[in-house]
């Protein structure tokens, strides 16, 4: 064998290895960033049977959903800057075991009380699996591999809300809704096993930051100075909170006003979630041909067109075709809106990764909570869900367009 076909062989042994392990991360990564719509989407088909087995009413039970939320806000801030601090697999591993005891403690709660005591801590550990999952995706990459990391990232992670209801259904159809928190206990464990084997401490030591509160404080309101992470933060964060808005008011608006059965709004919510998955893909395919930005850009476009045409054919009470298409659009959006917000967040940010994570998930929860009540202001019919979706669009791209026009991101080493 000559050189260069040694050469040669070596360069293709490292190609394969490293497609192998981005896969790998990907797996890893798109598991630990389903856990929100896992833990959410798959219990809520239960809560009616919860309510007579825990001698509760649905007020009582809607705060295991509020604690969740709130503990996904409060622990993405405390685990984004410990992870800059000790490292991302410490308090990784520590997060997963926090939300494995406390999925066993939701599946045995004897009581509402403690069910949602238990949620919340389970929140917190789902809290520490996203952040630092994002945070992890800076530490490996940097500049486009970054954006089409964080692309392939909605292939995994974007089946999460497409599938959680339906694996939620056929469950109860088999056990109780304590079946609900074991399969989340197999999950974690599943996810637990992968990171302490498959997935090594990607931040090096010289690139952490002491954890002290008040550098910890500086960074957060470094962060919420600069214009440009802002900027990003808030177009992807309220863009989150117009697809909270079709989660929240959808099924009610779907079936209740335009008639469609459980299994056709399933069919219906499963496309968007597909939409949802196709975008992110292509956006992977068009990062390196256009920039970041402009992908944003055109996501948030597409965006603001859809829901302006949703709430038109909400305010004219168009037959649901009509509906349904500029919805599509909206949804879908995502799929290119988030990649690209949360690689040009980042991308400046390679020593506070986990803290700029941590503000970046606070900002879209912190959003999303808003949007959830607001659509059932007047009722829960098409046109409150398209008022608010419409206008959390439009904010997104005015937020985008005023606040990162005067900087563009400029490509980053990896950390």
């Amino acid at each position: 064998m000559n050189s260069s076909t040694s050469s040669s062989t070596i360069e293709g042994t490292r190609a394969v290895h490293s497609k192998l392990s981005t896969v790998r991360y990907a797996l890893i990564l798109g598991g630990l960033s389903a856990f929100p719509p896992l833990s959410v989407d798959m219990y809520i088909p239960a809560l009616p049977r919860m309510t007579a087995d825990l001698h509760a009413d649905d007020a009582t039970l809607q705060f295991t959903l509020t604690g969740f939320i709130m503990g996904l806000a409060l622990g993405q801030l405390v685990a984004g800057p410990i992870s800059d601090s000790v490292g991302r697999r410490k308090p990784l591993l520590v997060g997963l075991v926090v939300y494995i005891a406390s999925s066993v403690l939701c599946a045995l709660s004897p009581s509402a009380g403690l069910l949602i005591t238990a949620r919340c801590l389970q929140a917190l550990g789902a809290a520490a699996a996203i952040v630092i999952a994002r945070a992890i995706v800076r530490d490996l990459f940097s500049g486009r591999e970054m954006t089409k990391f964080f692309s392939m990232l909605m292939l995994v992670s974007g089946l999460g809300p497409i599938l959680a209801p339906v694996i939620g259904g056929q469950i109860l159809r088999l056990t109780t809704w304590r079946g609900v928190f074991v399969v989340l206990i197999v999950f974690g464990s599943l996810l637990l096993i992968a990171t302490v084997f498959a997935l090594p401490e990607p931040l090096l030591p010289h690139h952490r930051r002491p954890a002290r509160l008040g550098s910890t404080l500086r960074t957060y309101r470094g962060l919420l100075a600069d214009r440009a992470f802002l900027g990003y933060a808030l177009a992807g964060g309220l863009a989150f909170g117009g697809l909270f808005a079709y989660i929240s008011a959808s099924s009610f608006v779907l079936q209740d006003v335009y008639g469609l059965s459980p299994q056709q709004f399933s069919l219906v919510f499963g496309a968007n979630g597909v939409g949802i998955v196709v975008a992110g893909q292509l956006n992977g395919r068009l990062v390196g041909r256009f920039s970041e930005r402009r992908l944003l850009g055109a996501g948030l476009l597409l965006a603001t067109l859809g829901g302006v045409a949703l709430l038109v054919a909400a305010a004219f009470a168009l037959p649901l075709p009509v509906l349904l298409v500029p919805l599509l659009c909206q949804v879908a959006s995502v799929g290119m809106i988030m990649p690209n917000s949360s690689s040009l967040g980042l991308a400046e940010r390679p020593r506070n990764a986990g803290s700029a994570s941590a503000l970046q998930g606070v900002l879209q929860f912190a959003i999303g909570g808003l949007a959830t009540p607001l659509v059932g202001i007047g009722g829960m019919t098409a046109l409150p869900m398209g008022v608010v979706m419409a206008t959390f669009a439009v904010a997104a791209l005015v937020v985008f367009v005023t606040m990162t026009r005067h900087r563009v991101a400029a490509p980053t080493s990896p950390a």
